[in-house]
Parts: C-alpha cells; sequence; structure tokens
C-alpha cells in the first residue's frame, strides 16, 4: 500500500516537475535555491492545473509566458 501512494506521488507531482519544467537537470543546489525554486515550481504547477480548460499542461505554460493578460488571470484566479 506504501509503495502505491509513493508512486502516485512519483507520477503526479515529481513527473510534472521532471516534464514540464525540467526538474532534474537542475543545478541549484546551495544555501536556500533548491527550496524556494521548488516552491515557486509548485505553486506555478497548482495555478495551471487549477485552469478549466481542455488544453494542455504545456499550452496553459506557454499561454502564461506569451500573454501577460492569462498570467494575470491565473494569478487572480478571474476569467479573461
Amino acid at each position: 500500500m506504501a509503495r502505491r501512494r509513493h508512486w502516485g506521488i512519483e507520477n503526479r507531482l515529481h513527473w510534472v516537475l521532471d516534464v514540464d519544467f525540467h526538474d532534474d537537470p537542475m543545478r541549484l543546489r546551495t544555501n536556500h535555491e533548491p527550496k524556494n525554486m521548488a516552491a515557486i515550481k509548485r505553486m506555478a504547477m497548482n495555478l495551471i492545473r487549477s485552469t478549466a480548460g481542455e488544453d494542455r499542461r504545456k499550452s496553459r505554460r506557454k499561454a502564461a509566458v506569451w500573454n501577460h493578460d492569462y498570467l494575470r488571470s491565473l494569478i487572480t484566479r478571474t476569467t479573461l
């Protein structure tokens, strides 16, 4: 049972961080850098996941980078 829970977390959280945010090749290893960046990535992931719609996570992430109004709507949780 514990193994299933572990792999569920691995598949839902870490896989997304590895694939979408390229977490494995990151070289932040000193001071508070790893914890700070992990917190930022998790907040970004939660904002993107909480958005309703049929589009993929990758599309939503790119849209947030390209369109500042869309990014603002994600952060403030308002609709465009």
